[in-house]
């Protein structure tokens, strides 16, 4: 069959490799529907940061159907599954803590296992969640694991009601973040973007106020998101934000970034990292189900397997005004 397979940094290659496997005891064998492209999988392409093994099937974000199961799977074949993208040891001090989310050892499906950029993939049941609702369209489905994502950074944000709030990025988590803080009435909510047609694909998904320039907002925010990684755009948000301030950091860096730390100092603001999710994803996959009409553009129409070299280069140029470029392995 037809995957995408990461060998390097810089080194992505879509070629015929075996079929996946049949399930061992506890495992399921799945029928990939959609697959999203994460940013953490430019990232990762870019810096070769968690490659862990050469060569892998990369994919932490997809929604799939169950084909088969093996002795012990808590999964029927027919059930439509999301992956939780997190790979535990077990065995550090943090999972025996019960606080697996702060795993020594933390790798993820798509680097530890081979992921979604196939047809089909074969992997350990307890690694999967059913869908709440099993007729969610896939296209809205596959969202599940950026909405844990945004989910969690709302939590460490934790924002009190009626207090502006603003998010710098238009991407997928920056959009799913602003969507959720919209949808559990926090805010108002604004979300800027440089990007003038996804920002207005953004704005109108969420419910937030769109903002082109960071030097004209229509309210003072009391809290920030970062789901850039842009040091310029951090920079921007510290210089914004009042005393007393909180910014939650979402977005991934390449290097080591330049932010001025003494705005933190002299405004007394507080700074929060947001790392994946702690256990939001049975949330994230509820909340999907309610916000589904509003979010289905988000996605815009998948993409083969062929397609995918030439969507991550368009990506990392900054050159697509999609919101979520997600693909079909069957196209």
């Amino acid at each position: 069959m037809k995957a995408v397979r990461l060998y390097a940094a810089g080194d992505l290659r879509v070629e015929e490799i075996a079929a996946a496997p049949a399930p061992a005891d506890g495992e399921v064998r799945l029928r990939v529907e959609r697959a999203g492209i994460c940013g953490s999988d430019l990232h990762n392409f870019k810096t070769g940061m968690w490659i862990s093994r050469s060569p892998s099937v990369p994919g932490h974000e997809f929604v799939a159907v169950v084909e088969a199961a093996g002795a012990g799977a808590c999964l029927a074949p027919g059930t439509r599954v999301v992956a939780d993208s997190r790979v535990v040891c077990g065995r550090c001090a943090a999972c025996l803590a019960g606080e697996s989310f702060h795993c020594e050892n933390l790798g993820f499906v798509g680097e530890v296992n081979d992921g979604g950029f196939e047809p089909y993939t074969t992997l350990p049941a307890a690694q999967l969640v059913a869908l709440p609702d099993q007729g969610l369209a896939a296209d809205v489905a596959v969202l599940a694991e950026p909405m844990a994502v945004a989910l969690h950074a709302v939590a460490r944000l934790n924002p009190a009601t009626g207090v502006p709030i603003l998010v710098a990025g238009a991407g997928p988590i920056g959009t799913l973040v602003a969507t959720a803080l919209v949808h559990r009435g926090y805010g108002p909510v604004m979300l800027a973007d440089r990007n003038a047609a996804r920002l207005a694909t953004a704005a109108a998904a969420s419910g937030a106020l769109p903002v082109a320039d960071l030097a004209v907002l229509p309210h003072v925010p009391g809290y920030a998101v970062d789901a850039t990684g842009s040091p310029a755009a951090v920079s921007a948000l510290l210089e914004v934000l009042p005393g007393g301030g909180r910014i939650a950091l979402v977005g991934l860096f390449h290097g080591a970034p330049q932010v001025p730390l003494n705005a933190v100092v002299e405004k007394g603001l507080d700074v929060v990292g947001c790392a994946a999710f702690r256990d939001e994803l049975p949330a994230a996959l509820a909340l999907l189900g309610e916000v589904r009409e509003r979010v289905a553009a988000l996605t815009g129409r998948p993409i083969a397997l062929d397609d995918v070299p030439a969507t991550y280069a368009e990506l990392m140029a900054g050159a697509s005004d999609r919101i979520k470029a997600v693909i079909d392995p069957f196209r």
